[in-house]
This record gives structure tokens, C-alpha cells and sequence, in this order.
């Protein structure tokens, strides 16, 4: 059973903002399969069956904040007696030009405070991850992944998300490495 997990913060003051824009692509792939991310208490996260890319897989968004997401991605882990391996993530990146999209086998976290407390949580690197770029800030980093879109940049994010989407679904069909053959030199927005 893979576990495909979407970061990003709870609650409406932080919807459509850069920081969520993992969890926009898990709620993409849910509605693309027509399932319903149902509150799981116990795991701390929303959570729900799919068929995604050929595969039947859980999808997830936690109900964490971003900086503590490893307490609920463990959690998930346990729950469905999944591996490392078994494990994509979909986080946003600003080190990446808004618009790309990354696929990885694995790696550090790359200063992301998400995929750290992940990785602790874990104690592995080794899970795949997908990485939707929000560009670097021009200036205080907290106030530009909490910030919106805006307008012009929102088309080039939903451009991502949909490709995000994608990736993911490649990965589920050829693997992580016949995803980052497809996606990862491909142009941003």
C-alpha cells in the first residue's frame, strides 16, 4: 500500500497559501479519483483510499502544523504497516523557481521544516518526495511561504499543482525514476 501524504497547515487562515500547495496537490488527486479525505482522529490526519495511477493507495493530509507534520506522517505510516519506500510526499520547495516540479528517490530535507520533522520522525531519509517550487522570497521567508498567491502567480502554482499531480501518478505507473525522467527537466508553469 503506498501512502501519498500532502504538507501544509491546518485550517482556513492558511488555505491557498504557498506553504499548502502539498496538500492542494493531495486534494487534486482525491477529487481526480473521486474519494473524500475523512477526519481521522486518531492519526492526526484527514485520510482516504484511491485509486490513483493504477494503484490502490491511501492519501493524506495531516492535521498537523507544517513544522511538526512528522507526529502525523509516522502515525500514518504505523497505521497502514507501510515502509519508507511505500511513502511519497508532496511539499512545497522555494528553492525552485515557482512553477517547477521535482521528483526525488530521497534526500535531506534542504532546509524545509516539514520534510525535518518528518525525516525525525522517521529516522529515514529514504522516502520519496515530490517538490512543487514557490520561488525564493525577496525577503522574510516565513512571510512568503504563509503568504497568497498572487494573481499572476497563482496561474503558474495551479499549472504546478496540476503537474505535481501528474508526477505523482507517474510514479504510482513507472516508478520514481521514470517520473523524474518526465517531470523533473520540464519547463515551470
Amino acid at each position: 500500500m503506498k501512502l501519498i501524504v500532502g504538507l501544509g497547515n491546518p485550517g482556513a487562515e492558511y488555505e491557498g497559501t504557498r506553504h499548502n500547495i502539498g496538500a492542494e496537490v493531495v486534494e487534486l488527486l482525491a477529487a481526480r479519483a473521486g474519494c473524500t479525505l475523512a477526519r481521522k482522529w486518531r492519526l492526526k490526519a484527514w485520510a482516504g483510499r484511491a485509486v490513483v495511477g493504477g494503484a490502490t493507495v491511501t492519501l493524506a493530509r495531516p492535521r498537523t502544523y507544517m513544522n511538526v507534520s512528522g507526529a502525523a506522517v509516522a502515525s500514518l505510516v504505523r497505521w497502514f504497516d507501510c515502509e519508507a519506500d511505500d511513502l511519497i510526499v508532496v511539499s512545497d520547495d522555494i528553492a525552485l523557481e515557482l512553477g517547477r516540479v521535482r521528483v526525488r528517490p530521497g534526500g535531506g530535507a534542504g532546509g524545509h521544516k516539514g520534510l525535518e520533522s518528518i525525516i525525525a520522525c522517521l529516522g529515514t531519509e529514504g522516502f520519496a518526495r515530490v517538490r512543487v517550487g514557490i520561488g525564493a522570497p525577496p525577503g522574510d521567508q516565513v512571510r512568503h511561504v504563509l503568504g497568497r498567491f498572487s494573481g499572476p502567480e497563482r496561474a503558474a502554482a495551479d499549472s504546478a499543482r496540476q503537474r505535481a499531480a501528474d508526477a505523482v501518478e507517474e510514479m504510482l505507473r513507472s516508478g520514481v525514476h521514470g517520473a523524474m525522467n518526465r517531470f523533473n527537466a520540464g519547463p515551470a508553469g
